[in-house]
């Protein structure tokens, strides 16, 4: 049976961001959904970052494996517009994971119109728990 255990200081994230200003005004659902959406991407990191640890030839390797996915937020929506950065750069932004994710977040919790970045940021959720899941189950399989 796997064990998860949050981390102790959950909310290390909300409290910063108050202390500088962040208000959210989300409804107890939005912030259900919220919470339920940052789920769903905790369970597809874990699962690439599973994978990746399995295909990795020593454990410092599978501790450095993904760290490339510590860059996409930065090429995401998350600091700037996406319509303020130069086109390949937008065009990337626009189409990966985090982006989505990102403005479902933020629109969940500032009460703003979200569109169809939920339904997206889900899809992209499911399909990289999915696709980990795989990956690290033929990995192990082989091994």
């Amino acid at each position: 049976m796997l064990r998860v255990q949050a981390p102790a200081g959950k909310n290390q994230a909300l409290g910063p961001s108050l202390a500088i200003g962040f208000r959210p005004n989300a409804s107890a659902v939005e912030w259900m959904a919220t919470i339920g959406l940052l789920t769903l991407f905790a369970i597809a990191i874990t699962w690439l970052s599973v994978a990746l640890g399995l295909t990795s030839p020593t454990p410092e390797a599978a501790g450095n494996a993904p760290m490339p996915l510590i860059l996409l937020p930065f090429l995401g929506s998350g600091f700037v517009p996406t319509d303020s950065m130069p086109t390949v750069l937008r065009w990337f932004a626009e189409y990966q994971p985090f982006t989505p994710i990102m403005e479902t977040t933020r629109g969940l919790l500032l009460g703003a119109p979200i569109g169809n970045s939920a339904a997206i940021a889900t899809a992209w959720c499911t399909g990289l728990t999915a696709l980990g899941y795989l990956w690290a189950k033929n990995i192990f399989n082989k091994n």
